[in-house]
């Protein structure tokens, strides 16, 4: 068998045998609703954690992408799970948004608006339309995407704001998680808001085409049927996505390193000193490739595919000999990262594979191969299911950070699995 049919095999056995069978056996909250919030390292559930909207977002989106490519009936129920629990719990139905966390019996918690989870939960939604049609789910994800547009476009300086408070004020402490620097604008946020809008770009687009969904603009409006996706919509979306395309090129990618900058004031002057995140670098390079390709303007992908090609490379400035990639450094301090997340092994195959499989690039896939070979051997968990959260510079397993929690969720890993699957199709 070679290297490739290997791969794809390989890739549906650790996302149905491993990643996905973890979150129905052992994370389902049968009692309250929805998915338990945490289980630590160790394997020690936390029934009564917190459920963050990030997490129950990633499973609503994991969950359906899997249903859609593999068609399992136990996938839709658990995405099923996780969009009816979204609706009651995560949505706020007075000022609109998604709150942040609830607690483990699903009330408000954290009712801050953060524009990076509200992007997460369009994500989950605009997938679950495309697997099942759901009329719903769409609605949601417009809905979603008007607030973003409301309530984070920066319409003075273009891009958009970290978060607000529940009512949409201005809020001191942007951060989106005691990791970050405090700055009104930042990579990852983008970055997580040009994914799902060009989710919901494709979902808008697939249904145009099937004329498979009944979706009526206009809160309360009289059905008739026959309205499917309207045109304004579907330009509104692909306005933003285009726009969200040039704010990476032209604002956030670094024109002297080609790494993406972190951080940034309103205005896009750089903040927070000289970092690199190379996961963040490779996960970008497709993300933004994929953008491009959905938008479907030879133009955009023109300028955009060189610049493709630029960030990976950058990236490899990450690369271990093994395969495996580290987190992140600061240049103004020397401070590096060496920790081996999940998160970046899992994007640094996509991110390679993507390379080899659009530019012909040999050596991507051999990147690719190699990374996938240093997660198989270190860091998915055989006995009990998921992977662990990283290893040490030293080799150590890091069995402090979660195995399930409020950053730790299907997504990065049963991504990576449904790309690669999809795109050996």
């Amino acid at each position: 068998m070679c290297k490739i049919e290997t791969l794809k095999q390989e890739m549906q056995d650790v996302l149905t045998q491993n990643i996905l069978p973890f979150w129905l056996n052992k994370m389902i909250d049968h009692e309250n609703g929805g998915f338990y919030g945490r289980m630590d390292g160790h394997g020690v559930l936390f029934p009564h954690a917190e459920k963050g909207a990030i997490l129950n977002a990633r499973i609503l989106w994991a969950f359906s992408a899997a249903y859609r490519v593999l068609h399992h009936p136990e996938y839709l129920e658990a995405a099923k799970r996780a969009k009816d629990y979204i609706f009651e719990h995560f949505i706020d139905k007075e000022h609109g948004g998604v709150y942040w966390s609830v607690d483990y019996k699903g009330n408000p918690l954290d009712t801050k608006k953060q524009f990076y989870a509200i992007g997460f939960v369009i994500y989950g939604m605009s997938e679950f339309a495309r697997a099942t049609g759901d009329r719903e789910a769409l609605e949601c994800a417009l809905q979603l995407f008007e607030c973003i547009e409301e309530h984070a476009f920066d319409h003075e300086n273009n891009g958009y704001i970290e978060a607000c408070s529940r009512d949409w004020k201005p809020i001191a402490d942007m951060r989106l998680s005691e990791l970050d620097a405090n700055y009104p604008k930042s990579q990852n946020t983008h970055l997580h808001i040009i994914e799902p809008y060009t989710n919901l770009f494709r979902c808008l687009k697939e249904l145009q085409a099937s004329e498979s969904c009944n979706y009526v603009p206009a809160i309360g409006a009289v059905l008739p049927v026959t309205i499917t996706v309207p045109n304004e919509t579907i330009n509104r979306v692909e306005a933003a996505l285009r726009n969200l395309i040039f704010i990476f090129t032209d604002k956030i990618l670094n024109p002297e390193t080609h790494h993406l900058d972190l951080f940034f004031e309103n205005d896009w002057t750089r903040g927070a000193g000289q970092l690199e995140s190379y996961g963040h670098d490779i996960e970008c390079s497709w993300l933004m490739h994929e953008a491009a390709l959905v938008l479907g303007d030879k133009d955009v992908l023109a300028k955009v595919e060189p610049i493709v090609q630029l960030v990976a490379k950058a990236s490899e400035k990450g690369l271990n000999p093994d395969g495996s990639m580290i987190h992140e450094a600061n240049l103004d301090t020397g401070y590096i990262d060496s920790d081996l997340h999940w998160w970046v092994q899992a994007e640094n195959v996509v991110g390679w594979f993507n390379i080899y499989q659009h530019f012909g690039n040999q050596s991507a896939l051999e990147k690719a191969l190699a990374g996938w070979q240093y997660i198989k051997d270190y860091l998915i968990d055989y006995k009990d299911g998921e992977w662990y959260w990283s290893r040490h510079k030293d080799g150590s397993l890091n069995m402090e950070d979660d195995k399930a929690g409020f950053w730790k969720c299907p997504y990065h890993n049963s991504r990576m699995c449904l790309e690669l699957i999809e795109r050996m199709n």
